[in-house]
């Protein structure tokens, strides 16, 4: 008896390693979906991981989602099974019109896809130059739609390119409820605060906040030298 309870326990091991093996030898997915969340073409500058897209996959009665973070240049990359997919933008998440229908994507080795968005505001250009002890910035900001008013328009200062509302040194704001015309150029400026005096060079970045919407659109963070 002892014997057929030993020979019992050695077909247990035996049975939860071939298990084992069979779940070692599972092919990793091997091709890259990479695009971008733009405006006609243009990516949105955005805050690093701040903005996130859904992947659901098709054919499963029970499936969760793949979520996809977006970099702060507006692009994304995952890596996945070969496959049909849906991609889905959430409600109330990016600096844009809300706009949950989904994307057919079709992945079969690399494959590239834009997500088109409709933003309220946009930072069309921006110059920085330091002016002594400030850096000063010319903004021109882009209406899209004014179904929603524009909050606020921010400049940041940080000491890496990593920079946004949340990784920031320094930063100003003009009210929108201040501008006018926002065909004409926007002024602004702000001092450099002595945690980066130090530094060889700096970063800046402006931002524009919609009226009850969480995430900023930001403009291309720029280097600034110091010394």
């Amino acid at each position: 008896m002892k014997i057929l309870k030993n020979i019992y326990f050695y077909l247990i091991i035996l049975l939860f390693g071939v298990i084992g093996c069979k779940k070692d030898n599972y092919t990793s997915p091997q091709s890259v979906l990479t695009g971008s969340v733009n405006y006609q073409g243009t990516s949105i500058g955005l805050r690093s991981n701040g903005v996130q897209l859904e992947l659901w996959q098709h054919g499963y009665a029970f499936f969760s989602k793949i979520p996809i973070y977006v970099n702060q240049d507006g692009s994304f990359k995952a890596t996945l099974f070969d496959g049909n997919y849906l991609l889905t933008r959430q409600r109330g998440i990016g600096p844009w019109i809300d706009n949950t229908d989904s994307i057919s994507v079709t992945v079969k080795g690399n494959t590239v896809i834009d997500v088109p968005v409709t933003p309220y505001y946009l930072v069309k250009d921006a110059t920085f130059q330091k002016s002594g002890s400030s850096i000063k910035c010319t903004i021109n900001v882009s209406a899209i739609t004014t179904s929603k008013a524009l909050e606020t328009v921010k400049l940041y200062l940080f000491k890496t390119a990593l920079i946004d509302d949340q990784n920031q040194n320094a930063s100003s704001s003009m009210a929108g409820s201040a501008i006018t015309d926002l065909n004409q150029p926007l002024n602004m400026s702000v001092n450099i605060p002595s945690s980066l005096t130090n530094e060889e060079a700096i970063y800046a970045r402006v931002g524009v906040k919609t009226v009850g919407v969480t995430e900023l659109a930001y403009s291309s963070p720029q280097r600034i030298s110091l010394k």
